[in-house]
Order: structure tokens, then sequence, then C-alpha cells
């Protein structure tokens, strides 16, 4: 006796959707944004973003055994912190006109008890933002202010 093989339909192919027209001149449209610091202290720069903020280390820059720069990560964002070397004056003001916001879909309340129970010490607690998100505020150790953003 001969079995019978089944034979299957061709799947229909449904329309690609639409894109709307893009404006010209085509605007930048951009898949990351990495931000890059020069910092005072390069060690404990990393170990703060490393340690109370939880970014990752990825690649690390040396120059003639110095560590010179490492790229830090969280999620899909890069944040990039360089050794000042100094050449514009030891005493320049670092984060002066500049906050750095961070969007996250993680609990607010949590990464602030978390940040606080690691040494951070937050320039405010997580509070409702006008727009309607939650959020709180944070200075690195060179004065950059950092806003992280629960959407």
């Amino acid at each position: 006796m001969a079995t019978k093989k089944a034979t299957r339909r061709p799947a229909k192919k449904r329309p690609a959707p639409r894109r709307p027209e893009r404006h010209q001149p085509e605007s930048l449209r951009l898949r990351s944004l990495a931000v890059s610091l020069t910092v005072n202290d390069l060690v404990r720069s990393l170990a703060w973003y490393r340690d109370v903020l939880r970014f990752t280390v990825g690649e690390r820059w040396q120059d003639g055994g110095q560590l010179r720069g490492v790229q830090l990560k969280a999620g899909s964002c890069d944040l990039m912190l360089n050794q000042d070397d100094y050449a514009k004056g030891r005493d320049r003001k670092k984060g002066d006109g500049m906050r750095i916001w961070l969007a996250t879909t993680q609990d607010i309340e949590d990464l602030a008890a978390g940040i606080t129970a690691r040494g951070g010490h937050l320039d405010h607690a997580p509070q409702d933002m006008p727009w309607g998100d939650r959020a709180f505020a944070i200075t690195d150790p060179d004065g950059f202010k950092i806003t992280v953003i629960q959407e």
C-alpha cells in the first residue's frame, strides 16, 4: 500500500506595508549613539560606571602600557571614557552645560535603590516628570550630569 505525501500549498504573499514618503532632503537616521567623556582619573571613573551604575566593560585602549580609554556598554548603548591628557589644563571643568539622558524600561525604583546601595549619591530620588516618565538624577565623579528615565 502506497502512502500519500501531503502537499503544501504555496503561502500567499502579502504585500509589504507601504512606508510613508520620506521628507526631502533626507534627514539623518541613526541606529545608535555613543558618548565619549574625557575624565580626570580613568581608573576611578571606570570603577564608578562599572560598579555603581553597572555598565559592563567592552574594549580597553592602552598606549605604552598605560590605560588610556575604555568602552562601556549598557544594552545597545556605548559610553567611552578617555583619560584627560591635561593639554587644556588640569583645572578644566568637566560636564558643564550638558546632561546625559539614559532611558530604560527597567524599574526605576530598583535601579535607584541599587545605585545608592553600591555607594552612589542621587541628585534627586525617582520622581514623576511633567511629561509622564519617572526619573532620577546622579552626577559622576567628574561632574557629568546623568538623568535615568523609565519609559
